[in-house]
């Protein structure tokens, strides 16, 4: 069997306005435990805002997406205009609000949200050419958004401590598309759309629940290829 290549797309470098450094360490490491040769890519592009992640403030700095995902990646990662789908047997777009903010405008308009268009363009190149998608936390929503009627999970859909951003399940419904509640260590197979999604940090649950489900997704990403 050849070994799986997976394009994995950052969005900056923490969970306020970047990449939930976690969710895509855990990727990393599940897709090199599975054998997975893995590529990072990040849109060259300034971040919607810098936040202080100590005050939980925006700050007046100025930062570029791509210079802030190359700290995740180990410097190791290239432009987002540089992914070829025909290179690639699966994609898997990480958490964090930089997804949010930086790859879409969900943060501040939601399900009216708008997305960048090289990221429009890699989903629905994956789609369009039936290779799996998998996505976590917050970016389901770009599944969402962008393939009429599939169906994701954020997690659960009613709010509580655990699930403080249920409210996002509700945003998705409204999309027409269907949402799926899962517990964190699950995941959701929309099989016809090849789409895996589980809900991450979406959950106010233990680091190393976070770490299994997003095994979890990427385990069946890699069974759909």
């Amino acid at each position: 069997m050849s070994q799986k290549k997976v394009a994995v797309i950052l969005a900056g470098c923490g969970v306020y306005d970047g990449s939930e450094v976690h969710e895509s360490s855990a990727v990393l490491v599940h897709l090199s435990r599975a054998g997975a040769e893995y590529v990072l890519f990040a849109p060259n592009i300034d971040q919607m805002h810098v936040v202080d992640h100590v005050k939980g403030q925006p700050t007046e700095e100025t930062r570029n997406v791509l210079t802030e995902s190359a700290r995740i990646a180990r410097g190791n990662i290239k432009d987002l205009t540089d992914l070829k789908v025909s290179d690639y047997d699966a994609l898997i777009i990480p958490g964090g609000f930089g997804v949010a903010k930086n790859l879409s405008t969900w943060a501040v308009k939601g399900k009216d949200c708008s997305v960048l268009k090289a990221i429009e363009e890699t989903i629905k190149g994956f789609h369009a050419a039936k290779k799996p998608i998998g996505l976590c936390c917050i970016s389901p929503v770009l599944a969402a958004k962008l393939l009429p009627g599939c169906e994701v999970t954020v997690g659960c859909d009613t709010e509580c401590d655990k699930w403080p951003h249920a409210g996002t399940a509700g945003a998705i419904t409204q999309l027409g598309c269907k949402h799926v509640n899962k517990q964190v260590h699950e995941v959701h197979v929309d099989k016809k759309n090849k789409l895996v999604t589980t809900s991450a940090f979406m959950c106010n649950s233990p680091i190393h629940e976070i770490f299994d489900g997003v095994g979890e997704m990427v385990k069946d990403v890699l069974k759909l290829t």
